[in-house]
């Protein structure tokens, strides 16, 4: 495993974990961090996030996420040994709700 990829799966991690500490009301529970891609140089971080829910939850999900961003950044600091602390991007990520929704277009098929 490369060096960039195991620091993309403990960013991930940590991520997740300060996604769940936060005391915002617009992110719900079931809001998970599917995949981080940190830059080589370490000064950004792609986070693609699944929110379960309709278009608005989603939405404001993404917002207070953004909001978050600072604190968000501030965290992964004391969380995360890095020579940089990256400066996230947060990014909705459909393919869970797209897989579900596949999953069940097949059991209407088995059905009948």
């Amino acid at each position: 495993m490369a060096r960039i990829d195991k620091i993309n799966e403990e960013v991930k991690r940590e991520l997740a974990n300060v996604i769940r500490d936060l005391k915002d009301s617009r992110i719900p529970l079931m809001t998970s961090v599917v995949t981080v891609n940190v830059t080589n140089d370490l000064r950004y971080a792609k986070a693609y996030i699944s929110v379960m829910g309709d278009e608005e939850t989603k939405t404001k999900a993404m917002q207070g996420l953004k909001s978050a961003a600072g604190f968000i950044r501030r965290e992964m600091g004391k969380r995360v040994d890095l020579r940089y602390t990256p400066e996230f991007i947060f990014e909705l990520d459909t393919s869970i709700e797209h897989g579900a929704n596949i999953e069940k277009l097949l059991n209407n098929l088995n059905k009948k």
